[in-house]
């Protein structure tokens, strides 16, 4: 059995995930694996979970703060939740 890295939780069940630069992480949940591992947004430091916004290096959790943060192009980026394609 493996420990998760964040709560310690000796668990059968445990899972590793790998990002992009190679390190290799040990969860036990998916809650344990978000807390540790997603970005937080810029403007409202609120953990970004789902897709958020990329502006040029920096993360959002959606376009308002992306809008919202001076110093950022972020003024292009637009809305697309909910919109009907064209």
């Amino acid at each position: 059995m493996a420990s998760c890295e964040v709560c310690e939780n000796d668990y059968w069940m445990t899972f590793e995930v790998r990002t992009v630069s190679g390190d290799v992480h040990t969860f036990d949940s998916f809650e344990c694996a978000a807390h540790k591992l997603a970005p937080i947004c810029e403007h409202c430091q609120v953990k970004i979970v789902g897709h958020g916004v990329e502006v040029s290096g920096r993360f959002f959790c959606c376009a308002h703060c992306a809008r919202s943060k001076e110093g950022t192009v972020g003024a292009q980026v637009r809305d697309a939740v909910g919109a009907r394609p064209a």
